[in-house]
């Protein structure tokens, strides 16, 4: 089970820094030349709100380390628990879904 990640309608931030590993050997997972995906929707339902690519910083890519760097409206959602599903498609073209699901929770802005 995952903490639930805080966010604030309209906001751009704060990046997501995901670290990616093998659930067997528990290294991580080699990240050059692929494609990293979080899926946004809501909870229970099964409509996915946006996909945003993951930053992947060439230095890192052997680590497994990645970022989720929000644009402008992503988080222009109601307020309430969303969820995210993290794919990856390796320079070679596999792809594999992570299992474990990301969970968030957004509130509304002051002003």
């Amino acid at each position: 089970m995952t903490d639930r990640i805080k966010l604030v309608q309209g906001d751009t931030g704060p990046q997501i820094r995901l670290t990616l590993k093998d659930s067997e050997t528990n290294q991580p997972t080699d990240l050059t030349g692929a494609t990293v995906t979080l899926h946004f929707r809501a909870v229970d339902t099964d409509t996915v709100l946006f996909s945003r690519n993951a930053f992947i910083n060439p230095d890192e890519a052997d680590t497994g380390v990645c970022y989720i760097e929000w644009a402008e409206g992503d988080l222009d959602q109601e307020e309430g628990n969303y969820e995210g599903e993290v794919e990856v498609v390796n320079a070679t073209g596999v792809r594999e879904t992570i299992f474990l699901i990301l969970k968030f929770k957004i509130r509304s802005q002051f002003a």
